[in-house]
């Protein structure tokens, strides 16, 4: 899809510098529907406007029903809202509901299986790690927006919505992630099938 774009950018300049003073706006579209190219932008430009908008829609959703968990209990090794979340049950149990992506069980596991992303690109949807035990990778949480996420923090506490720019967290912040699939993040459909 890039490739084309690159060629569209190099025969749009091309066509730019070759054109006399005068041309207007109508010769080069004529040009460009001529060469074809302007149906391949036209494609092109479709296509990554619905990617977008599926990508959107899904950090979304992701987001929705974490939120509809606020309030649920943590229990160490807990992955249902029945029983409890522990914070990488929770993420896993959310990603797989949502988008039916089945990501590792483990808070570390998650952090080697997503893609590395720095702070400043974190978009909803994305994986927060924090250092709560003295270990890298020890907590998660999802992402939220306004540089908020939602986890399960603890025992004795709930599902819950935190502000990463609070000191605690601030001084505890390991990375961010995406969560793509590929190697470790698995369909949850294929993941049944194997089974």
């Amino acid at each position: 899809m890039s490739r084309w774009f690159c060629i569209l950018i190099l025969a749009c300049a091309t066509a730019a510098h070759a054109a006399p003073q005068g041309t207007n706006s109508d010769d080069m579209d004529r040009l460009l529907a001529d060469k074809g190219l302007l149906t391949r932008l036209e494609d092109v430009s479709h296509k990554v406007a619905d990617k977008a908008q599926t990508v959107a829609g899904r950090a979304g959703d992701l987001v929705v029903n974490a939120m509809g968990f606020l309030g649920v209990p943590y229990k160490r090794g807990g992955n249902s809202a029945e029983t409890g979340f522990d914070c990488s049950g929770f993420v896993r149990a959310i990603y797989e509901q949502t988008v039916g992506l089945l990501l590792p069980r483990r808070a570390d596991q998650q952090a080697a299986a997503t893609q590395v992303i720095d702070k400043k690109e974190l978009q909803p949807g994305d994986l927060v790690f924090f250092n709560t035990m003295r270990r890298n990778f020890s907590h998660v949480g999802i992402y939220v927006g306004d540089g908020k996420f939602i986890h399960s923090p603890r025992s004795g506490s709930e599902i819950r919505v935190e502000d990463m720019g609070v000191a605690y967290w601030a001084r505890r912040f390991n990375g961010a992630r995406r969560v793509t699939p590929g190697e470790g993040v698995d369909s949850a459909q294929a993941a049944q099938t194997q089974k």
